[in-house]
């Protein structure tokens, strides 16, 4: 009897009957080796665990299941440690170095045009006429000239204010107004330019003294007027009386007649106080009050400038005027038509001017397409040029198209003609061995020109860097933007000591400079004596050295050999003007690199046009939205 399977099966483990002959066959063989030998058989897990024990334990991968993907918990581990160390090593010093407050970039070191253009304006503070506030800058300066002006009966507190012209003490408004055109110009264009430098505020004081006293030269709050004031005080070629030629007084000295000269047909003259006034505006835009004021001298004056033009009796404002014909004598006054036109345009966006400025009988009358040599200098008596670059801005940057397209590109095809000349390589105009351009031909005062067209050059390198245009073609020869910076440096270098003599023209700067300027106030000293009109003869006479330095004033310049004569009587050489040191500032505030690289582009675009409307109409709104 068998004990009872309740699983059922037999206890034993069957085998088969070829095992059994095999153990039959193999009884006296090693078990070891005849089990070798035998079929495997494979053991089920129930029978392992009989038989031979738990199985040892087998490491198993452990896997997370991502929905999309399944990975290695091994792998994202690694995974994660990775991102954590990058973290560390990347993101970590980020967000450092963008916690830590950054240094606003510093403009770069002034450089010597920024250094020169501090001290040029201070001549103007030197020219002042008037009563001085107490921080003029120049200590040697004084009240003078409150008496100007008391002859005008019909201007309210005289003609008080304003600046002397040159070394003497006549106030020629021509070049005056003109003076004040070029600085506000350069302020429009450059305004973060002499913010950098710290001049802004300076500068712009300047031209409201000018433009402050241009509004008394006239009835400034009517819209119609019969005359103008062009000068106060006179002189005449080789007088023997005393007037502000014969004698040579300091200003605050002055004891002679200063007669106030009015004239009733001032085309030139109306037309660059018009400009002046206008440019100012545009300046001044930031205070509506005072600008809204210019607007509107600036528009009287203009009407006044216009009428009559062109008939037989219409003349210059100098004409057989013995007082101004030989100093500051007008050849033309369609060149001032142009130049006032245009600036009326931006300061009142009114189309009235700009169809006026290019209406082609004026372009004619005003020969401004000749290819003419001379009327390629800017000066303050050819507005030509600076009319031409003023009207190829408005083409530049706006391109209005018809109908003032066709007289536009003439203008612009004139600039770049204008730019050609400058370049002695063009011959057009003959230079001195130390690189100086003559644009007067070796005349006197040949800086004044010199300063004046280098400002038109670096302007126009301005506008055409602007509009991201490399350059232009003089004939078959492409000029580039660079070229036009080079000429403008380098006759501003030669005035400031790169030259065979190794001076500056500029008073004050540098170590070597003329001593000995044609200016009474410069050459008098301030000592208490209040000399005699002939008796400061000893100090227009004497060889010293000026007892008052006319810091940053600008000499009339060398000869066409590169000498210089440093005296007093030579007063084509060592005397400064307001237009002269006008164009130095406006010069060098255009080339100077302070400012640039911190947010300074070329020009201000802009403010030219801030009353000019737009060009074209504006796109009608969208229509309303459809419902059902």
């Amino acid at each position: 009897m068998y004990s009872a399977n309740h699983w059922g099966g037999s206890f034993e483990i069957a085998m088969d009957g070829a095992s059994e002959d095999d153990d039959s066959r193999n009884m006296d063989v090693d078990p070891g080796a005849v089990s070798a030998r035998q079929h495997h058989h494979e053991l089920d897990e129930t029978q392992q665990g009989w038989l031979l024990g738990p199985p040892e334990a087998k490491k198993k991968n452990r896997h997370v299941d991502l929905g999309c993907v399944v990975v290695k918990r091994k792998v994202l581990w690694s995974a994660f440690w990775g991102l954590v160390a990058g973290f560390v090593v990347v993101g970590l010093p980020v967000i450092i170095s963008k916690s830590i407050p950054r240094k606003i970039p510093r403009p770069p070191p002034p450089d010597q045009y920024t250094e020169a253009l501090h001290k040029a304006l201070l001549f103007f503070n030197a020219q002042k006429s008037g009563r001085l506030s107490r921080n003029n800058g120049v200590p040697w300066r004084g009240n003078s000239g409150l008496k100007d002006g008391f002859d005008a009966k019909d201007v309210k507190g005289g003609l008080v204010g304003g600046y002397y012209d040159a070394g003497d003490n006549i106030k020629f408004h021509f070049p005056m107004a003109f003076s004040m055109t070029l600085l506000s110009w350069s302020v429009i264009e450059h305004s973060a330019k002499y913010k950098a430098v710290g001049e802004y505020d300076h500068v712009r004081e300047l031209i409201k003294w000018g433009t402050d006293y241009l509004l008394r030269t006239f009835n400034s709050s009517a819209s119609t007027i019969g005359h103008v004031y062009a000068q106060v005080g006179a002189a005449k070629i080789k007088s023997k009386t005393p007037d502000d030629h014969y004698c040579w007084n300091r200003p605050e000295d002055m004891a002679y007649p200063r007669p106030s000269l009015s004239v009733t047909t001032a085309p030139d003259l109306g037309g660059e106080i018009a400009a002046a006034l206008a440019a100012a505006s545009i300046a001044f835009r930031d205070d509506a009050a005072y600008s809204k004021k210019l607007v509107h001298g600036a528009a009287t004056m203009y009407e006044f400038a216009i009428r009559g033009s062109g008939n037989q009796q219409s003349t210059t404002y100098s004409m057989h005027r013995p007082e101004i014909e030989p100093f500051y004598n007008s050849t033309s006054y369609w060149d001032e038509h142009v130049w006032s036109a245009a600036w009326m345009y931006y300061a009142t966006g009114n189309s009235s001017y700009i169809a006026a400025a290019t209406r082609p009988e004026l372009a004619e009358d005003a020969k401004a397409f000749y290819d003419i040599l001379d009327f390629s200098v800017f000066s303050w008596d050819n507005k030509l040029p600076g009319a031409d670059l003023l009207l190829s801005r408005l083409r530049m940057f706006l391109n209005p198209g018809y109908p003032y397209e066709e007289s536009l590109a003439g203008y612009h095809k004139a600039t770049g003609l204008d730019m050609c000349k400058c370049f002695r390589r063009f011959a057009a105009f003959n230079f001195t061995r130390g690189g100086l351009a003559l644009f007067n031909h070796g005349r006197g005062q040949p800086l004044q020109y010199v300063v004046a067209n280098s400002f038109l050059a670096a302007l126009y390198a301005d506008y055409l860097e602007a509009v991201n245009v490399p350059g232009w073609y003089c004939g078959p020869n492409f000029m580039s933007t660079e070229d036009l910076r080079a000429f403008a440096r380098s006759q501003l270098d030669y005035i400031l000591g790169d030259n065979p003599r190794k001076m500056s023209y500029v008073v004050g700067y540098g170590n070597r400079y003329p001593r000995r300027v044609h200016h009474r106030g410069a050459s008098t000293p301030r000592n208490g004596v209040k000399y005699s009109c002939t008796g400061g003869y000893r100090w227009r006479d004497t060889r010293k050295a000026d007892p008052n330095v006319l810091t940053g004033a600008m000499v009339g310049g060398p000869d066409r050999r590169d000498r210089f004569n440093d005296s007093r009587m030579a007063f084509g050489q060592t005397e400064p003007t307001l237009v002269g040191n006008a164009g130095l500032v406006a010069a060098l505030v255009a080339v100077t690199s302070s400012g640039r690289g911190v947010g300074v582009s070329a020009v201000d675009k802009n403010s030219m046009f801030s009353a000019v409307p737009p060009m074209f109409p504006a796109r009608p709104p969208p229509p309303p939205a459809w419902k059902p």
